[in-house]
């Protein structure tokens, strides 16, 4: 199975989609909505090669379920949808080892062919949908969906992101829940450990993280999972927990093959990033000198763009983070290029978890933490 799209609950669906067209290269991909007979939901589906988002919002005043979800979270990740081979065989085991199965498999069809799903939960209020296809499917995107009401001519005209497919996706957890929440996946989905590191590896001189990355048997899907550790003060951990009201998805990382023009394109289209210090460039350059591999890419252009380097022996990654893309500081997306790398840029953990402290600051969220482990506001 592999990982194929994630879905948002928004307040305002088709703005979200539109900003993600705009800034991020996405075209729209199909529309299900009053128009094509969907009468409680509507959901815009945008694509970019391999990778599919899609947002929706309830249309009728009193939907409890959405109508909570956006009252406790905000805009954010509800749904993160895998491509299965076996969708009764994943539910059947998924239930007996204890998982949580928010509904049972279900067929849907048109006349493009036909597709069963089936909704496990996950962390937080989060879910996973499982979707088999039970004959080859020729629409568009799933059974529902029609054409876009409206394609943008702008979008044509702006320069191309090049980004290619969803190369992991985070989930933050609250203290003490990131060891169940990568055992469920383990237990009920079947997948295994592939990568973790402690607070003792990442950490300023204010917070730390523990992370710990699950992948499926191919290993073609990466879940990283992360909780806060105690530090001097509230980690960008605990302040998406706060705000997002629990464990939800942190990031969404998007690979692509030319970072470099990516980034150039992407700030051309109004995107934001997090900047790291030319004091990181000035280390990096010196860490650079004794390592086994060679960075290809321009560190000058590197260092102009703000984008950080993780190497080790036997290869490199490439990545930028976005600012939160939403008014709560809480869902934000990566970019990512791999080099022979399949880490999750440790070495930059650091510098990251930096420059979020700075805009952590200017929210007025960077709290000391008291005795009690609670957050003080510190001026």
């Amino acid at each position: 199975m592999f990982l194929t799209l994630s879905k948002f609950i928004r307040n305002i669906p088709l703005q979200a989609a539109t900003f993600y067209c705009d800034k991020m290269g996405f075209e729209p991909l199909a529309y299900k909505g009053l128009e094509t007979g969907s009468r409680e939901v509507v959901s815009h589906a945008i694509k970019q090669d391999k990778i599919i988002f899609v947002f929706q919002s309830p249309l009728n005043p009193g939907n409890e379920e959405m109508g909570e979800h956006l009252i406790k979270h905000g805009d954010g990740v509800k749904d993160i949808a895998f491509l299965v081979e076996d969708c009764d065989f994943l539910v059947k085991t998924a239930k007996e080892r204890g998982a949580g199965v928010v509904k049972e498999p279900w067929v849907e069809q048109d006349s493009n062919g036909r597709v069963k799903y089936a909704v496990v939960q996950t962390y937080g209020d989060t879910t996973h949908t499982l979707i088999e296809y039970l004959s080859p499917y020729k629409g568009l995107f799933l059974p529902g969906y029609k054409e876009p009401l409206f394609r943008d001519p702008l979008l044509a005209k702006l320069p191309a992101a090049g980004l290619n497919f969803i190369d992991h996706i985070v989930g933050n957890q609250p203290d003490d829940q990131m060891v169940p929440i990568s055992d469920w996946y383990q237990n009920c989905l079947l997948f295994h450990r592939f990568w973790s590191i402690d607070d003792k590896q990442i950490h300023t001189q204010y917070s730390a993280l523990r992370s710990i990355v699950v992948t499926n048997y191919e290993e073609t899907i990466k879940m990283p999972i992360n909780e806060p550790a105690t530090g001097k003060k509230k980690s960008q951990i605990q302040e998406y927990v706060d705000y997002y009201g629990g464990a939800g998805v942190q990031h969404i990382a998007l690979n692509t093959s030319n970072i470099i023009q990516a980034i150039v394109n992407l700030r051309a289209r109004g995107m934001e990033f997090l900047a790291a210090p030319d004091t990181y460039y000035k280390s990096l350059r010196e860490q650079l000198k004794s390592a086994k591999i060679k960075v290809k890419e321009d560190l000058d252009r590197l260092q102009e763009l703000k984008i950080l380097v993780d190497f080790d022996d036997k290869g490199y990654l490439l990545q930028i983070f976005t600012k939160p893309v939403q008014d709560r500081p809480t869902l934000f997306l990566e970019v990512i290029q791999r080099n022979n790398h399949y880490g999750f840029g440790a070495g930059n953990f650091k510098s990251l978890f930096e420059a979020i402290e700075k805009d952590q600051d200017a929210r007025g969220n960077l709290t000391v933490t008291t005795p009690e482990g609670q957050a003080k506001a510190f001026y």
